[in-house]
């Protein structure tokens, strides 16, 4: 037995091979776009941690940011979570709907 790797794209077809470099390239491009996901979530939380809201809207807009946020979490898959998120968000956008702005 020995430590040296297998090279297994030197075993596959030219399909294969082709294959095997769209699923790579799907991967690298995947976590290039996860990576830049996180880049602007960054962003969009400093700018709305930079100061307190000026006004109803803009708190409405930090608190959609947040429920949001939290509704992607797994804690947050509780069918009975789901539907008090989709009720507070309905909320908001009820309530900023009747102020003539927009959620």
């Amino acid at each position: 037995m020995t430590d040296d790797p297998v090279d297994l794209d030197a075993r596959r077809t030219s399909e294969s091979k082709i294959a095997a470099a769209s699923r790579r390239q799907f991967q690298r491009d995947l976590e290039d776009h996860q990576e830049a996901l996180r880049k602007r979530q960054e962003e969009l939380e400093a700018q709305l941690l930079a100061e307190p809201a000026a006004d109803w809207q803009e708190a409405a807009t930090k608190a959609w940011y947040l429920i949001c946020r939290y509704a992607e979490t797994t804690e947050a898959q509780d069918a009975r979570r789901q539907q008090f998120i989709q009720c507070a968000l309905g909320d908001l956008a009820r309530l900023l709907k009747s102020r003539g702005l927009n959620p």
